[in-house]
């Protein structure tokens, strides 16, 4: 099968074999598992870090997020048959979505939101696995609560999917951050109720807007450089949320507020085969209802065209540049 590799790590995105095209054996189903032949992938923060960072031994396929059509499924599965279509992100230590077929166990993928096209459809899984468990996980929100929710970096993946869950979902006030007017746009548009400057102090942001403090916080990015700040505008008895890697994060400023602090990473229940792992199921499951009722929509920025080694390097090269709005997707071989 054909697949986009990197077998060294760490080379500037511009080198060839930063990420180069391949054939590779096509994957057999184990018990819980379902093969699939993708159709479209999206391109994440994540595929760049590991690119970067992760020593690889032999040619090691990224992506970890795919829409497919199911061509087998193991002697365990019991959510899908052949035929069916799905979405999911996988598990980020098994082969990801930069090739021809790929196998995820079923409890982590769910069948693809019938009203979206599969580019469409491929900017969802990653991104709504951690807003959904971020916000309803992690941080505990319930449906009705009065509150404020601050998004630092709204506009991008994860952030684009959040702002519609709490704006939708929830009673909280969405207070988004974005420091571009393209970018304030598109997060106003996806239903966040304000927005404020991030390359701006926060508390004079939120001051502006009449706010003197929130009761959550959801850091998507630049923790380290906006923390100091965040434990000021958070209430006595808040709760922060993270998904970024910080060098460092030094939580005894939190205590004098009682503030908890939360890390999500939507790998955690793959990688420890936790006895809730299906809830990732059930987690795009409700999210393919929510679009396909109108409630929710795709978060897709731009399209790269087909799935080859060069316009990947070009998605992972716009992510570095940390300029993405929305999630990039690439479609067919």
């Amino acid at each position: 099968m054909k697949a986009i590799v990197y077998s060294q790590n760490g080379l500037p995105i511009a080198d060839p074999q930063s990420l180069y095209d391949t054939a590779l054996p096509q994957p057999q189903p184990g018990a819980h598992d379902l093969l699939v032949k993708i159709a479209a992938i999206a391109v994440n923060p994540v595929d760049t870090k590991v690119r970067n960072g992760a020593p690889t031994t032999q040619p090691r396929i990224l992506g970890w997020d795919a829409v497919g059509t199911v061509e087998a499924v193991g002697d365990s599965v019991t959510l899908f048959k052949p035929g069916d279509e799905v979405y999911y992100a996988g598990a980020i230590d098994r082969p990801g979505s930069y090739a021809e077929y790929g196998l995820v166990d079923e409890r982590i993928a769910g069948h693809k939101p019938a009203s979206l096209s599969n580019a469409d459809a491929a900017a969802l899984p990653l991104t709504s696995l951690t807003a959904w468990e971020l916000l309803f996980d992690r941080l505990e929100v319930k449906e009705n609560e009065d509150e404020a929710l601050l998004i630092i970096g709204a506009g991008g993946g994860v952030g684009s999917i959040l702002t519609q869950l709490a704006s939708k979902l929830t009673g909280l006030r969405v207070i988004a951050t974005a420091s571009r007017p393209e970018t304030a746009d598109w997060v106003r548009g996806l239903g966040a109720h304000d927005v404020i400057d991030h390359s701006r102090p926060l508390t004079e942001g939120l001051r502006e807007i009449g706010v003197e403090s929130v009761r959550y916080v959801a850091s998507l990015t630049h923790t380290d450089k906006h923390y100091q700040q965040i434990v000021e505008v958070l209430a006595p008895q808040g709760r922060l949320a993270v998904i970024d890697d910080p060098e460092t994060l030094d939580a005894m400023p939190l205590k004098r507020k009682a503030i908890s602090l939360h890390w999500e990473l939507m790998f955690t229940r793959s990688l420890f085969q936790t006895p809730d792992m299906a809830r990732q199921n059930e987690i795009l499951e409700n999210v393919r209802r929510l679009i396909d009722d109108g409630t929710l929509r795709t978060t897709k920025g731009e399209h790269y065209g087909t799935i080859n080694a060069e316009n990947l390097r070009r998605a992972h090269a716009l992510i570095e540049s940390n300029r993405a709005r929305g999630k990039i997707v690439l479609e067919g071989f």
